[in-house]
């Protein structure tokens, strides 16, 4: 009897094994083909739909892809100042940036502040649901070493920039530069890029006060970081 136990034991172990790997493959296999296709939606970008057509069945969302050369340098470069002004140098994670954040929430005693790197970013937001949970944790820290190894910085970029929410509804920098200003992402100013960027952490709240005073000090703070700020 306990033969069979272990037996069965084992076989649960090694199906459970399997299972992971062939999730890992499909994941991987996406960064490979995402390296040179663009992605059409993110699971972040379904989440939010399914969200907004349990109010209105008729929602879309506000998405418009555009190529890297497209977007406007001043945008890039207050995202990298605004988000990850390591972003160039690093190899998928900002331990200092993470550090940093542990204290200022252990300090808050609630989180206000995180660590993530663009790339991190861009894990969670093409294939993770918003649960916060030490596998979703270490899975994320998995697709962000595949993607660091797989595409270069400017392709991670790019991606992000296409695919993070604006607003209500809102994903990219398009979109994002439309539905604020009337205008195409490739004639964002800088004034306007530093407001989109400093909209990032709270994009719905933003949607709906636009001219809250933290915002405004944020953005002149992302301002006066973005001549440092290196893009690919």
């Amino acid at each position: 009897m306990g033969t069979f136990i272990t037996r069965w034991i084992w076989r649960i172990f090694l199906l459970s094994i399997g299972a992971v790997l062939v999730y890992q493959s499909w994941i991987f296999s996406h960064v490979v083909y995402w390296n040179f296709y663009n992605p059409s939606s993110s699971a972040f970008m379904e989440d939010r739909l399914d969200a907004l057509r349990q109010r209105n069945a008729a929602t879309v969302l506000c998405a418009q892809w555009v190529p890297y050369e497209k977007i406007s340098p001043s945008l890039k470069r207050a995202i990298v100042a605004a988000e990850d002004s390591k972003f160039l140098v690093h190899e998928g994670f900002d331990f200092e940036a993470i550090q940093l954040a542990y204290e200022k929430n252990l300090k808050k005693g609630k989180l206000v502040a995180g660590g993530s790197t663009i790339s991190q970013q861009l894990a969670k937001n093409l294939f993770l649901s918003g649960e916060r949970t030490p596998w979703r944790k270490i899975q994320e820290a998995i697709i962000t070493l595949m993607l660091e190894n797989v595409m270069s910085k400017r392709r991670i970029l790019e991606i992000y920039l296409n695919v993070i929410e604006w607003g209500h509804g809102v994903f990219g920098a398009e979109a994002a530069a439309r539905h604020y200003y009337g205008v195409s992402a490739s004639s964002v100013t800088v004034e306007q890029a530093s407001r989109l960027a400093a909209m990032i952490p709270s994009p719905r709240f933003y949607d709906k006060n636009r001219n809250t005073p933290w915002l405004s000090k944020k953005a002149r703070i992302i301002r006066s970081r973005m001549a440092a700020a290196q893009i690919p």
